[in-house]
């Protein structure tokens, strides 16, 4: 696999398509953390870190619907940066998405962190994707 950021978004993407409850997807730092922001923000309901009986570690997530209208709180997640195309900005030209109504998740020295906290630190970096 040449990108497992992208594969992980797929994943979900799949699942939310999919109408499903829970989605596994196989787990690193940088998912982690991620799915972390997902959760802070709002996006999915609940996660959990975990290992399969290989060892190897798995991502369990549970995506968030509207209980009247069921209609999924991710309307779509965008891999902007990828292994052959990097994408960067600085803390001035930090994207905004949806003009403010969505997230970007950037990579910078300091962490992962949403494109809000990385222009409220003053930092830029890789811009991982979009989500609203």
């Amino acid at each position: 696999m040449t990108d497992p950021i992208a594969d992980f978004l797929t994943r979900i993407r799949n699942a939310v398509k999919a109408n499903h409850k829970v989605v596994e997807a196989p787990g690193s730092k940088i998912k982690q953390e991620i799915t972390k922001i997902l959760y802070d923000q709002g996006y999915i309901l609940a996660y959990k870190f975990g290992e399969d009986e290989r060892g190897h570690a798995t991502i369990k997530i549970a995506l968030k619907y509207n209980p009247q209208t069921k209609v999924n709180a991710i309307k779509g997640l965008e891999r902007v940066s990828r292994p052959g195309l990097r994408r960067y900005a600085g803390a001035k030209e930090m994207p905004k998405v949806l003009n403010g109504l969505g997230i970007a998740i950037v990579s910078t020295p300091k962490g992962i962190m949403t494109d809000k906290r990385a222009r409220e630190e003053n930092v830029g970096g890789e811009v991982l994707c979009y989500i609203y």
